[in-house]
């Protein structure tokens, strides 16, 4: 579980270093490319222990397929609330395709 909370936390911060700039479109790309950094730097504070405690009981692959479904959901929520985009109904059977692909990785 607290790998799961890790790598939550994880990709809030990377959503915001990667796609939060978008509503600050006549900022400096420069400036935003700082910013981002700063994010990231938050991002890899959570990320890194995730892997690190989350490895004793997920292989890799694992560990990262868990990180793909976090990311999914945290884009959507961020996505429709922060920027304000539509959340389409091909969005949702998409991402359930992969979340069907993803319970073959941990299929033991």
């Amino acid at each position: 579980m607290k790998t799961a909370i890790l790598l939550i936390i994880s990709n809030i911060f990377m959503t915001f270093a990667w796609y939060g700039h978008l509503k600050y479109k006549s900022s400096p790309l420069w400036k935003v490319i700082i910013v981002s950094w700063l994010i990231a730097f938050l991002e890899y504070c959570f990320q890194v222990p995730a892997n690190r405690l989350g490895h004793s009981q997920y292989s890799a692959a694992q560990l990262k397929t868990m990180q793909e479904i976090i990311t999914l959901i945290v884009f959507s929520v961020f996505s429709v609330l922060y920027l304000k985009e539509e959340f389409r109904w091909n969005y949702a059977v998409g991402y359930l395709m992969i979340i069907g692909a993803a319970l073959l990785i941990f299929k033991k």
